[in-house]
C-alpha cells in the first residue's frame, strides 16, 4: 500500500459486543495494531458502527469503552463512523468526542440510495455544523449509477464545503465507474479493497482504481508489490471465500435488495438457482432493502394464521396407488420403464414442482407448496394442462396473478415444526418443503400405497439429505402405518427400497 501511494488503510472495526468468536480485526485493539509491521507513510484507521452508540450504557460510555486511548498514545489516527440516517445525531456527538481525543473523524452514511433529496441535503447541512474531516456516502446495495453519484455530491455540496468520500459495492459491476464519477465531481476520499475483497459482491478494486488515478492525476506509482501480493495471497483467498459479483448480486443491485440475502442463499445447499431467483422476485415486491432472516423463510409470510383450503384430496386419492416423482436423475435413467409402469398399473402420478424428466402426459397432478418455488415456477405452471395442487387461498395476490387462469386444487397448509396432521381440506406439516406437502396430501386423501421415484439422495455432507430424512421420520412419527416405497435407487434412510423392474 505504501509503494502504491495509498494514503489511509482501515484495518478493522471496533465492536462493542463480544458475543460469539470474532477475529482480531473485529476489535482492532491498539495492542494488536502494534504487532503489525506498518510503514510510517501509512495512516491507519478503524471503523465503528453507530448502532453501538444506541445502547443502554449511553453513547459516551460506549465511546469510552471503544476508545480508552488518545491519538498520542495509539497507533491509529483515523476513526470512521458507519451510520444510518436516523443515527446521525449521536454520530455527530461521537465525532466531537473523538475530535477532542485528537483523531481524524469521518462519518459514513449508509444506504444512500434510500434517502430522499431533502434528506441528503439535510445530512450535508448537519455535517457542516460539525468538525468532521470528511463525510462519506455508501452505495450499500450496489444499486446506483454514475449519474446518481453526481447528483448526490451536488446535493451534499449545497451546504457541506469539506472533503467528500465514497464507498461503493460492485453488485452491478459499477463500483469503479461510480468511484471515478465521484472523483470527477470532487470527491477526494475513495474507498477500495484489494481484488474488491468484501462481503458478497465486493467493492471497488484497489489495483484498478490506482491504475485509473495514475492516469487521471498524471502520477507514477509502484504497483509491483501490490500485484505480487494479489498473485500470492489475495487470488487464492478470493477463490476460497468467493467474493465478487455474479448475476444474483447484479439483480440485488438492480432491485435494491440487501446483498446478505444472496450471500446466505449461495452458501446454503438447499437453495438452487430457481430458489434464489424466486426469493429475489419475492423481495423485489415485498421489501428487501433491510436484511431480515425472517424474509428468507418466506413461508412464514405466506402461511400464517388458520389454514385454509377448499378441496378434499379424497376425491382423487382415496384407496389409490400413488407415485410421487422427485427431481433425482434416476427418473431420467429409468424413464422408459417408469412410463411403461404408469401405463400398465395406472397409479395417480404426482410431480413435485416442475418436472420435465418424463413425458408430462403421464403426470396427473403437479404439487407445489414452497413459496420460493411457486414464485420461480408460476409462469411454467400456468402452461401445463394438469391441475396444480397448492394452498391457493393462502397465496398473495401477486403470485395468484402470475398463475393466471391455472386450474388449482386448493389444499391448505399450516407450518408447525416436527408435526404432521392430516385433515380433509388442509394439512399441518413441519416445513414448506414440497415433499412434506405431497406426503400429507396422500395421507389426507387416504391413499392405499405411496410409491416414490427420483429420490436418489445427495452426496455425503449435503444438508439436503438430513432435511429429507427428517421429513420421513416426522411422517412416520405422526402415526402413519403405511411404508414409503422407493422404486428407483435411493440413499435415503427410512424409504423401503424395491425395484421398478420387479413390480
Amino acid at each position: 500500500m505504501s509503494e502504491a501511494k495509498v494514503d489511509y488503510v482501515e484495518i478493522g472495526f471496533r465492536f462493542l459486543n463480544n458475543d460469539g468468536f470474532k477475529g482480531a480485526h473485529a476489535f482492532t485493539t491498539d495492542n494488536y495494531i502494534k504487532t503489525l509491521n506498518i510503514p510510517d507513510s501509512l495512516i491507519i484507521g478503524v471503523m465503528i458502527n453507530a448502532s453501538d452508540l444506541y445502547t443502554n450504557i449511553g453513547w459516551k460510555s460506549a465511546l469510552e469503552k471503544l476508545f480508552p486511548e488518545t491519538k498520542r498514545s495509539t497507533s491509529f489516527k483515523l476513526v470512521r463512523i458507519a451510520c444510518h440516517f436516523h443515527e446521525i445525531p449521536y454520530s455527530l456527538l461521537a465525532s466531537e468526542w473523538l475530535k477532542k481525543k485528537g483523531f481524524k473523524v469521518g462519518l459514513n452514511l449508509m444506504q444512500i440510495a434510500d434517502r430522499k433529496k431533502n434528506e441528503i441535503i439535510k445530512f450535508g447541512k448537519l455535517a457542516s455544523n460539525s468538525k468532521l474531516d470528511v463525510i462519506y456516502f455508501a452505495d450499500s446495495m450496489g444499486s446506483l449509477k454514475p449519474k446518481d453519484i453526481s447528483l448526490i455530491i451536488d446535493l451534499l455540496k449545497k451546504n457541506w464545503k469539506g472533503a467528500i468520500g465514497i464507498h461503493t459495492h460492485d453488485n452491478m459491476g459499477l463500483a469503479l465507474a461510480n468511484t471515478l464519477a465521484a472523483f470527477s465531481k470532487g470527491a477526494t476520499w475513495l474507498d477500495a479493497t484489494v481484488t474488491g475483497m468484501g462481503r458478497g459482491p465486493g467493492n471497488t478494486r484497489t489495483e484498478e482504481l490506482l491504475i485509473e488515478l495514475q492516469e487521471l492525476k498524471n502520477s507514477k506509482i509502484n504497483n509491483v508489490p501490490l500485484l505480487s501480493l494479489i498473485r500470492s495471497y489475495f487470488n487464492p483467498l478470493k477463490k476460497d471465500k468467493e467474493w465478487g459479483t455474479n448475476p444474483y448480486y447484479y439483480l440485488s443491485g438492480k432491485y435494491g435488495i440487501h446483498p446478505t440475502y444472496i450471500q446466505i442463499m449461495m452458501g446454503d445447499q438447499k437453495y438452487n438457482e430457481e430458489d434464489i431467483l424466486g426469493v429475489i422476485d419475492y423481495l423485489k415486491e415485498n421489501g428487501g432493502k433491510k436484511f431480515d432472516f425472517g424474509n428468507l423463510d418466506v413461508a412464514s409470510q405466506f402461511y400464517h394464521g388458520a389454514p385454509k383450503g377448499t378441496w378434499s384430496p379424497k376425491s382423487l386419492i382415496k384407496d389409490r396407488e400413488i407415485l410421487i416423482l422427485g427431481p433425482g436423475p434416476s427418473v431420467i435413467k429409468h424413464k422408459k420403464y417408469l412410463e411403461n409402469f404408469i401405463k400398465k398399473n395406472k397409479p395417480l402420478v404426482l410431480a413435485l414442482n416442475i418436472h420435465k424428466n418424463i413425458n408430462s402426459s403421464f403426470i396427473d397432478l403437479f404439487i407445489a407448496s414452497h413459496p420460493v418455488r411457486l414464485l420461480a415456477d408460476a409462469a411454467t405452471h400456468s402452461k401445463f394442462p394438469q391441475p396444480l395442487v397448492t394452498p391457493k387461498s393462502m397465496l398473495p395476490k401477486n403470485l395468484l396473478k402470475k398463475l393466471g387462469k391455472k386450474k388449482i386444487f386448493d389444499f391448505g397448509i399450516k407450518i408447525n415444526q416436527n408435526s404432521f396432521e392430516f385433515n380433509s381440506k388442509h394439512c399441518v406439516i413441519p416445513n414448506p418443503v414440497v415433499l412434506s406437502y405431497a406426503l400429507a396430501l396422500c395421507e389426507s386423501g387416504k391413499a392405499s400405497t405411496i410409491l416414490m421415484a427420483g429420490f436418489d439422495g445427495y452426496e455425503a455432507g449435503d444438508t439436503r439429505n438430513e432435511e429429507i430424512e427428517k421429513i420421513i421420520r416426522d411422517f412416520y412419527n405422526s402415526g402413519v402405518k403405511k411404508s414409503l416405497i422407493s422404486i428407483t435407487p435411493t440413499k435415503h434412510k427410512g424409504l423401503i427400497s424395491k425395484s421398478l423392474y420387479g413390480l
